[in-house]
């Protein structure tokens, strides 16, 4: 679960990032920066994130609106000294609203939470309901090369043809997280199981082949990094 903590309060964002890690949360990010928290959640997406309400310069609520509209699949947790938010907290999008100092049980509490909803999008079908042209399509998932995202929807490559599906691509990135996809890019999801090859280009980039047809997707920087390290997480 990519977790990510802003709060300009150094020992509050401690607090939460040691107790997530008692509950096994390993993949966290702590940013004590509002504004650099925002530029951070348009390069990675995150599942889960806590914020803080009342920060300089931008609120914990301006920034969740902010991320939500990136990213609309993310859950967000607010935390605060303050009872007095509540109301505005949930009207912003808020999963869970938790008073300064945070306990282990309401972490706890939290993140069952969030895995219970994970859980729930996890596609009970293996298949995806497209169309290209006038015909219309089922897609075997093992059939996908890569997904394009396409303003409110997306393109699912398959060999034959470029499938449109209606679908954001946060939510698939979502709903393929554990079935060896990954999301290289904001706009690209590729399906680990075609690649080919991956050659490094500038900016520290990757550029990626598939088997079986001749196309290329370019990682974002910070993609690229992202998958190397899930690469060597899950090889032999």
């Amino acid at each position: 679960m990519k977790t990510l903590i802003v709060d300009d309060e150094k020992l509050a964002s401690a607090r939460i990032q040691r107790l997530l890690e008692v509950q096994g949360v390993e993949d966290i990010t702590v940013i004590n920066d509002p504004l650099e928290a925002y530029k951070q959640a348009t390069k990675t997406k995150f599942d889960l994130i806590f914020l803080d309400i009342s920060m300089p310069e931008l609120s914990g609520l301006e920034l969740a609106n902010k991320i939500l509209e990136l990213e609309p699949s993310s859950y967000i947790v607010f935390q605060t000294a303050y009872e007095e938010y509540a109301i505005e907290a949930f009207q912003a999008g808020g999963l869970g609203y938790l008073l300064k100092p945070v306990d282990e049980e309401a972490i706890k509490q939290t993140l069952q939470k969030v895995k219970s909803y994970l859980e729930k999008k996890t596609p009970t079908s293996k298949k995806l309901l497209g169309k290209s042209g006038g015909t219309l399509y089922l897609i075997n998932l093992d059939d996908i090369f890569y997904i394009k995202a396409d303003l409110d929807e997306v393109i699912v490559r398959i060999k034959q043809t470029d499938v449109y599906v209606r679908k954001k691509i946060g939510e698939l990135d979502s709903l393929l997280k554990n079935k060896n996809f990954f999301r290289v890019h904001r706009s690209y999801i590729v399906n680990v199981d075609k690649i080919e090859s991956m050659d490094s280009v500038e900016q520290s980039k990757l550029e990626i082949t598939f088997k079986g047809i001749d196309e290329i997707v370019t990682t974002s920087k910070d993609g690229a990094k992202e998958f190397r390290e899930y690469l060597e997480r899950n090889s032999l």
